[in-house]
This record gives structure tokens, C-alpha cells and sequence, in this order.
């Protein structure tokens, strides 16, 4: 008999930005500035990536006001929040929405990425970000954007710790058997009693595990540090080349450092 094997498939997923990615996009002709913040031209978005047969939609966000908004048109939606309009709107699309590790704190992402995958489905992706600019930092009462180091030191013990708490909840923690009362069982919800260099967090989580079991996990970073931490613990990898043969070589590097 002759081997057989899988057809491969290709992933699309729609990176979108809603004033578009060229400074002046909002003043062409065809284009709606006017729509950025109606949540019904993302719907229209979402309803025709799905109807094209993409796998997801992925925003990109940042925790500050861009410095060139007197000619560009800032997107100022939370993706998040977007997100879930999107979900109601759409049946299997996947929804990926960006959110910096610097400028939460674990528990309330890990609650909004829950809540989000519960509305949709089972649909959400965590777009995991450091954030590069120092603009937001004193939105955020801090003096000084944390360097480079420090952002990736955080960011693992972030990811850690709300990977955790999605965790706190076994998969058959819910029992609702009304005849007893008993609607969840709480030996099978567990603190995490996480305690890292940046982070304390105590738990257990507030809600039970989601249909995916947690969000898929996201990653854009390109440096050094970013590279080691897409290896372990990115499923998608969002990255941009000019050339095949760089691209090529970030795929093996992400491979090796995934092994490793």
C-alpha cells in the first residue's frame, strides 16, 4: 500500500487595522474615518473574513496615544471589549486581540481573555505584546518605561501566572447536580499561590475553564529575547520579512529554540 499522507493547510488570519497601515489611508476616496469607533464596520470585518474562509482576525493595540495623531486616524477601540461584538456577529472566526504583559496585572487580563473565549465559543486568542514605546508609561504612574530585560523577565512570569489561574479549575469542577445543591465540586478548584520577582498572585480564578480550555497563545516579538520567548510559549507567531531566506531562518531559529 502506498504511504499516505495529510493534505497541508494553510492558516489565514486577517491582521487588521482600522485606520489602515498607511498613515493616509483614512483620506483616500473609498475610505470611512467616520466608522473607526462603530462597532457595526468591524462586525461587517469580521462577517467578511469569515466569509472568506479566514481562520481569525488579529488586532494590534497599545496602551498610548500615537504621536502622529494630528494626520492619522487613531484607532481608539479596546480589542478586547471589540472583540465580543465581533463574536456575536461571527460563528467561526477566531478573534486575537492584543495585550501588553507590562500594563496589566494577571488576574484581570486572564478574566477578560476568559470571559472573551466563554462568549465566543471557544474563539480567543492572546496576542502577547511587552509594549515597545515609553509613551505609556506615565499613563501608568511609572517614571521610566521598563527596559528591555525587565519586560521579558515580566512577561514569563505573567503568561506563567494566568496559564495558571485558567488552570485553577479542573475540567469537571462543575457539577450542578440541583438535587444536593452542589454546583461545583471545591476540591477540584485550586489556589495557584504564584510568587516570582515582579508578580504575586494568590487565586483561585473566578471563573471555570473555557471551551478551548484557555486562549491560543499569540506572540510578535522579533528580538533576541523575544525569539527565546515565542519558543516557549507562543502557538502562533506573528512576524514580518522582506526576504524568503530571512524568513526562513526565523523559522528554523524559532524551531531550535522551541526544542530547546
Amino acid at each position: 500500500m502506498p504511504e499516505t499522507t495529510q493534505p497541508r493547510q494553510l492558516s489565514l488570519n486577517a491582521f487588521i487595522y482600522p485606520s489602515g497601515h498607511h498613515e493616509a489611508a483614512w483620506r483616500h476616496a473609498d475610505s470611512a474615518p467616520e466608522r473607526i469607533y462603530d462597532v457595526s464596520y468591524y462586525q461587517e470585518i469580521g462577517r467578511t473574513a469569515e466569509a472568506a474562509k479566514f481562520d481569525a482576525v488579529f488586532f494590534a493595540d497599545g496602551p498610548a496615544l500615537r504621536q502622529n495623531v494630528k494626520h492619522y486616524a487613531a484607532p481608539g477601540l479596546e480589542p478586547i471589549t471589540l472583540l465580543t461584538a465581533i463574536a456575536a456577529a461571527t460563528t467561526h472566526l477566531g478573534l486575537i486581540a492584543t495585550a501588553s504583559t507590562t500594563y496589566y496585572e494577571p488576574y484581570n487580563l486572564a478574566r477578560l481573555f476568559s470571559s472573551l473565549d466563554h462568549i465566543s465559543g471557544g474563539r480567543a486568542g492572546w496576542n502577547i505584546v511587552t509594549t515597545g514605546t515609553d509613551l505609556a508609561a506615565a499613563n501608568f504612574g511609572l517614571t521610566k518605561h521598563p527596559d528591555h530585560v525587565e519586560r521579558y523577565s515580566r512577561a514569563r512570569e505573567f503568561v506563567d501566572a494566568v496559564v495558571a489561574l485558567w488552570d485553577s479549575w479542573e475540567d469537571d469542577a462543575i457539577v450542578l447536580d440541583t438535587e444536593f445543591g452542589i454546583y461545583a465540586d471545591p476540591d477540584k478548584i485550586h489556589e495557584i499561590n504564584y510568587v516570582g520577582r515582579h508578580l504575586r498572585v494568590r487565586g483561585p480564578f473566578g471563573s471555570a475553564r473555557t471551551p478551548q480550555g484557555y486562549p491560543v497563545l499569540v506572540q510578535a516579538g522579533a528580538s533576541n529575547d523575544g525569539r527565546s520567548f515565542a519558543g516557549q510559549y507562543a502557538e502562533a507567531i506573528f512576524t514580518a520579512h522582506q526576504r524568503l531566506e530571512d524568513a526562513q531562518a526565523f523559522y528554523s531559529d524559532i524551531k531550535a529554540r522551541a526544542a530547546s
